[in-house]
């Protein structure tokens, strides 16, 4: 059941949910959320249990201001203090050390817990309505709304069509970033970007001085995280990541023949046959993420059996997009 997120109403009804136990898919500006009540063990079983999750691949809990953090986080260091005032609300979520009794189901087991509060006024609203419950939800575990390892969701109709009409979803629109979150491990001493998003390396450093590692440069230790695993965003149809020459090329070779095909590139692409879907991906890497996952979702629609999709740049701005890309590639 699809509400409208903008009414009052709506927002007050999938809060009793969260409180009572229910999912309900919450609208952010990354990616549309599975959200249960993170305190809730049972109800973040269902959450994997729903999406065919792994139980030890941790989720991300949602608070509704910084202040939410001193539920579940022991300690914050300052470089994480400095991200958190730079981008929350926002698509960056934080990996802290966590308090010992807090989000137990939600971490996978693990001493730490990832934070995000999310700057999507439906979003914000639904966790500000579960902090004045009695009792109060003061975070909400939300990973993609979506089967486990597939294509994220940017609709409520997306949302809808994963989960069916029993789920009760808050429609906030399309998602403007459209790609899930940042996430930076701060709990050993130095930035880490375990997940590249819509903030980029050059973001995290300028906010805190601190040169973000990758996993590579600090592997020990590392925390598990969301959206992590290297298959994963993956639609139906077969992901493949090309130069814009090869795509231009085996266009050629296949000529009229080719069937079944979905081209998605920067570079203006030409083919004799009817039956390939050419697409423009924007030159833009906040625009072309904003739309990636629903152009997955356009083509899978479409039928089609293989996506040629050209190389994104490797430039800063450009890795979030390159990474879903590379994971729907290894799916």
């Amino acid at each position: 059941m699809i509400l409208d997120g903008r009414l009052q109403e709506s927002i007050d009804t999938a809060a009793r949910a969260l409180q009572g136990g229910r999912l309900v898919g919450m609208p952010t500006e990354t990616v549309y959320g599975l959200a249960a009540d993170s305190d809730n063990d049972a109800a973040v079983a269902r959450i994997f249990a729903a999406k065919g999750r792994p139980a030890n691949h941790p989720l991300i809990v949602h608070v509704a201001d910084a202040k939410g953090i001193t539920r579940y986080a022991k300690e914050v260091p300052v470089f994480a203090q400095q991200l958190i005032d730079a981008f929350w609300p926002g698509p960056l979520t934080v990996i802290l050390p966590r308090l010992p009794d807090a989000a137990r189901a939600s971490t996978g087991g693990q001493d730490s817990v990832g934070l995000r509060c999310p700057s999507h006024p439906v979003a914000h609203a639904l966790l500000a309505a579960c902090r004045e419950l009695d009792p109060p939800v003061w975070g909400v575990s939300a990973p993609s709304a979506n089967k486990f390892g597939r294509v994220s969701p940017t609709t409520a109709r997306h949302v809808a069509s994963e989960f069916g009409d029993d789920l009760l979803v808050l429609d906030g629109g399309a998602c403007e970033v459209g790609i899930e979150s940042t996430i930076v491990d701060c709990t050993r001493g130095v930035p880490v970007l375990l997940r590249p998003g819509a903030i980029t390396r050059e973001d995290i450093e300028g906010a805190c001085g601190l040169r973000p590692l990758s996993r590579e440069e600090m592997p020990e230790h590392t925390p598990r995280a969301s959206g992590t695993l290297l298959a994963h965003y993956a639609p139906s149809a077969k992901v493949r990541l090309m130069s814009a020459r090869k795509i231009q090329t085996a266009l050629e070779v296949l000529g009229k023949d080719a069937a079944h095909i979905a081209v998605y590139s920067r570079s203006r692409m030409l083919t004799p046959a009817k039956t390939v879907t050419l697409r423009r991906m924007p030159d833009d890497p906040l625009a072309a993420g904003q739309e990636l996952f629903a152009a997955l979702r356009d083509f899978d629609d479409a039928k089609v059996k293989l996506i040629w999709v050209e190389t994104p740049p490797e430039s800063d701005g450009w890795e979030g997009v390159r990474d879903r890309l590379q994971r729907a590639a290894a799916a």
